[in-house]
């Protein structure tokens, strides 16, 4: 997608739209790589397939925003609110979503390996079938989260609240489990 203009706010790779209020904008496959978004008011957006690589969304609020198939690695997502969230098959190796708030979020089949997840809120959220491989899950909320098939292979799950989770199928081979043991197959 070429540059455009949304809200009065130039929607383009490298953007500065910290604190940009753009809550319901429309921007499927806006390319908005490197872009600066921290504090942004996103909530509800369609970003359907958007390349937001290298972007700083620290702190941004997206609840309920449309992200499926969107393209997120190295992308600093601290604190953001993606509450209700759409992340279906969403790419987000390497992220940094430390604190942030992904409960009741639909991340089914979506790509968080290696990405740093401490003290991030999955409570109800959907992860199933998702790449969590060597993900920092540390003191984790994953309260009644639908884990099933995930891979959690070589992830940190060291303090992590699963109660209620389901970890039906979900692959677990070198993972540090919450009591701070590794799992081993028997």
């Amino acid at each position: 997608m070429s540059e455009m203009m949304v809200n009065g706010y130039r929607i383009e790779p490298g953007a500065q739209l910290n604190r940009a209020h753009l809550a319901q904008a429309q921007l499927p496959v806006a390319d908005l790589t490197g872009a600066n978004l921290a504090g942004a008011n996103l909530a509800g957006a369609n970003l359907l397939g958007a390349n937001l690589s290298l972007t700083n969304l620290a702190g941004a609020s997206l609840p309920q925003a449309r992200l499926a198939g969107a393209y997120l690695p190295l992308s600093d997502l601290k604190r953001a609110d993606l509450r209700r969230a759409y992340l279906r098959e969403a790419n987000l190796s390497l992220v940094d979503l430390t604190y942030a708030n992904l409960a009741e979020a639909n991340l089914v089949q979506a790509n968080l390996a290696g990405a740093k997840l401490v003290q991030a809120d999955f409570s109800r959220a959907l992860l199933t079938a998702a790449n969590l491989r060597e993900a920092k899950l540390c003191r984790a909320l994953l309260r009644r989260a639908d884990l099933r098939g995930a891979d959690l292979r070589d992830s940190d799950l060291t303090g992590a609240d699963l109660r209620g989770a389901n970890l039906r199928g979900a692959r677990l081979a070198g993972a540090i489990l919450p009591d701070g043991s590794r799992y081993t197959q028997a």
